[in-house]
């Protein structure tokens, strides 16, 4: 059976527990917190998703899509797909502000990157970041992943993103899951094959109320499930011709959901 996601995510999990530095932050809810936490995957061997726990892949791709396909930050845009993983941070505009999406479109990041991949793979600059200093005043919520980093290496797509805050029990495995479709997606219009996703969190901290949700899908760690197939519908080869229904996993087996506060 191959899963090097619940192992390596559980492996963080587990050292936050026994070994977090427990502070305040802005939400007012304590967190155990380690710096510098690193996963890293083969793409061409798994798709990056928990089985430990219930990962909900299908809003993960919905949002992804906004940010980078529709390069929006119209949050009713979100909803009307009954996607609600914004509802906390809309503005009185129903937007997050200059964040996320909009700093995609502001500077055609996605187009800039799929260029450089098919004309000249080997730039050592091809870099989307999400950390635009003279907008962050106007962002809901500044974007905790902010930056991803490519490269090309013998025909395959590798990318390492760059997370400056990771809420390990509800954000992490959203993100790692999504970041990991971008690669497929983006290699399938450039012509190339996946290679490593790595993804860094700088401040990777458990809340102290998910501390006993954690330490139940810890329990779960010898019962992991073999990790799901991906598919991604071949026919597209235009960035922005994909949907959420052009990208699914195929046998994902999961163990059932653990709830969690979401701290705002």
């Amino acid at each position: 059976m191959f899963n090097e996601t619940d192992t390596q995510y559980l492996k963080i999990v587990d050292k936050i527990i026994k070994k977090g530095y427990y502070a305040q932050n802005r939400t007012g809810i304590a967190t155990y917190k380690l710096p510098h936490q690193i996963m890293q995957f083969n793409l061409a061997e798994e798709f990056p998703i928990l089985t430990t726990k219930h990962v909900a892949f299908k809003t993960a791709v919905k949002e992804l899509l906004w940010i980078y396909k529709d390069q929006s930050n119209d949050v009713k845009k979100l909803q009307a797909q009954n996607v609600h993983v914004w509802d906390e941070w809309a503005l009185e505009d129903g937007t997050i502000g200059s964040a996320y999406g909009f700093q995609i479109a502001k500077f055609h990041q996605i187009d800039k990157l799929i260029e450089a991949l098919k004309n000249n793979p080997q730039d050592r600059r091809m870099i989307m970041n999400l950390w635009n200093i003279e907008d962050l005043h106007k962002m809901a919520l500044q974007p905790c992943c902010f930056l991803t980093m490519w490269d090309v290496t013998d025909g395959k797509l590798n990318c390492m993103l760059i997370q400056r805050s990771g809420d390990i029990c509800l954000g992490i495995p959203f993100n790692t899951a999504q970041y990991a479709v971008l690669v497929h997606m983006i290699a399938q219009v450039t012509g190339l094959k996946v290679g490593l996703f790595t993804h860094v969190i700088n401040n990777a901290h458990i809340y102290e109320n998910h501390i006993e949700g954690a330490k139940l899908q810890l329990a779960r760690k010898d019962e992991a499930y073999e990790s799901p197939k991906f598919w991604i519908n071949p026919e597209i080869k235009d960035f922005y011709d994909f949907t959420a229904d052009d990208i699914k996993l195929i046998d994902y087996k999961y163990h059932p959901k653990i709830d969690f506060v979401v701290a705002v």
